[in-house]
C-alpha cells in the first residue's frame, strides 16, 4: 500500500472519534467569549463609549514601539486565517465536499470559526489604540493572505498535524508573553484579550497533539518519519511571507521574528523548548513497533534538543528597533 493510501486509511479509521475530539476540544458558540465582551459597546447611548475608547488610548502611551510591532505582526499572523483554513481543508483524509462533507472537514470549520475571533478582537483594539499605521497593517494583510504560504508539510495529515501541535503552542507561548508585558504596563483590557486568546491557541495545541498521539498508535514508524522530516526541514512560521507595502514577499518576517526575540515574546528558546515539549508529550523515547528507519529518525529526534539550544545560546539579536510601516512613531499629546 502506498503512504498517500495509507494515510487516508488511518484518517478514515480515527474520523469516528472526531465528534467526541469537537466536544472535548472546541467550545459551543453560545458559551465561548466574543470580541464585542473585551471592547467598548458602541450600542450605548451615553457616552461610555468614548470614555472607553478614551482609556484605551491613554493607556496605550505607556506601551513601547517594540510591543506595538509584535502586537501587530500577531494580529496580521491571525487575520491571515482564510489561508489556514483552505490549506488544512486540502489535508488528504479531510473533505468538505463529498455527502456534506466528513468529520475532519466539520473539525476544520469549527477550528476556523474559534481562530477568527482573535483576529477580529485584536484588529479592533489597534484600530482604537490610535498607535498604528491601519492602512499599512491591512495592506499587509492583504499581500499575506494574497501570497498564500508553503510550510513544507504538502497534503500529508501527519506533518500537518505536527504543524499545528507545534504552531498552536508557539502562538500560545507569543500571545501569553504579550498579555504579560500589557498587565505589567497596567492594561487589564489588553492583557486578558490576549489572555484569552492563547488559552484557545493552548486548547488546540492539545487538540492537534492528541491526533499525533492517535496517530502512533496505529502507524508508529510513519508518523515518527513525518516528526523527523518536520524537524530537520525546521517548522516555517505562518507568516513567513510578510512584507509591507512595497517590499519583496518576506522582507518584513525577519525584523518581525527580531523584534519578538528582542522583548522576549518568542525567541530560538522557546523553539527547542516547544520540540522538547513535543518530545515529551508524545513519549517519543518509547514509541514501540518502530522500523529501522523510523529507530533512527527517532534517534535523531532525541539527541535534537541539546543541539538546538546549543545553537540559541550563539544567536546575536540587533539592538535597534527597525522602522515599520505599521507603527509610525506616534507624537502623544
Amino acid at each position: 500500500m502506498s503512504l498517500k493510501n495509507k494515510r487516508l486509511e488511518v484518517m478514515q479509521f480515527l474520523e469516528k472519534d472526531v465528534d467526541a475530539l469537537m466536544e472535548k476540544y472546541l467550545i459551543p458558540i453560545d458559551s465561548i467569549w466574543q470580541p464585542s465582551d473585551f471592547l467598548p459597546n458602541s450600542e450605548t447611548t451615553d457616552d461610555a463609549f468614548f470614555e472607553e475608547v478614551r482609556e484605551i488610548r491613554e493607556l496605550a502611551k505607556d506601551l513601547p514601539y517594540d510591543f506595538w510591532v509584535v502586537l501587530v505582526g500577531d494580529m496580521i499572523t491571525e487575520e491571515a486565517l482564510p489561508t489556514y483554513e483552505s490549506w488544512l481543508m486540502d489535508v488528504e483524509g479531510i473533505d468538505q465536499v463529498e455527502n456534506g462533507g466528513n468529520g475532519w472537514g466539520k473539525w476544520v470549520r469549527q477550528w476556523t470559526s474559534e481562530e477568527n475571533r482573535h483576529g477580529d478582537v485584536l484588529n479592533k483594539y489597534l484600530y482604537l489604540s490610535g498607535r498604528v499605521n491601519m492602512k499599512e497593517i491591512e495592506r499587509t494583510t492583504q499581500h499575506l493572505i494574497a501570497d498564500g504560504f508553503d510550510i513544507g508539510t504538502d497534503r500529508d495529515p501527519y506533518k500537518n498535524f505536527v504543524y499545528t501541535s507545534f504552531q498552536e503552542l508557539a502562538t500560545y507561548v507569543s500571545h501569553n508573553r504579550v498579555a504579560k508585558i500589557a498587565k505589567d504596563k497596567g492594561n487589564k483590557r489588553l492583557s486578558k484579550m490576549c489572555k484569552i486568546i492563547s488559552g484557545d491557541e493552548m486548547r488546540h495545541h492539545h487538540a492537534y497533539s492528541e491526533f499525533v498521539e492517535r496517530i502512533f498508535t496505529v502507524d508508529p514508524s510513519q508518523m515518527m518519519m513525518a516528526f523527523h522530516y518536520m524537524m530537520k526541514q525546521k517548522i516555517t512560521m505562518p507568516a513567513h511571507f510578510l512584507r509591507e507595502t512595497g517590499g519583496k514577499i518576506g522582507s518584513a518576517f525577519e525584523e518581525f521574528s527580531n523584534t519578538a526575540q528582542r522583548i522576549g515574546v518568542y525567541t530560538s528558546t522557546d523553539y527547542v523548548d516547544i520540540l522538547q515539549k513535543l518530545i515529551e508529550r508524545w513519549d517519543i523515547g518509547n514509541i514501540t513497533g518502530l522500523n529501522d528507519e523510523a529507530e533512527k529518525a527517532r534517534d535523531y529526534l532525541m539527541k535534537l534538543p541539546s543541539r538546538m539550544y546549543r545553537l540559541s545560546e550563539r544567536m546575536k539579536i540587533p539592538e535597534n528597533s527597525f522602522q515599520f510601516k505599521w507603527v509610525e512613531p506616534a507624537i502623544i499629546k
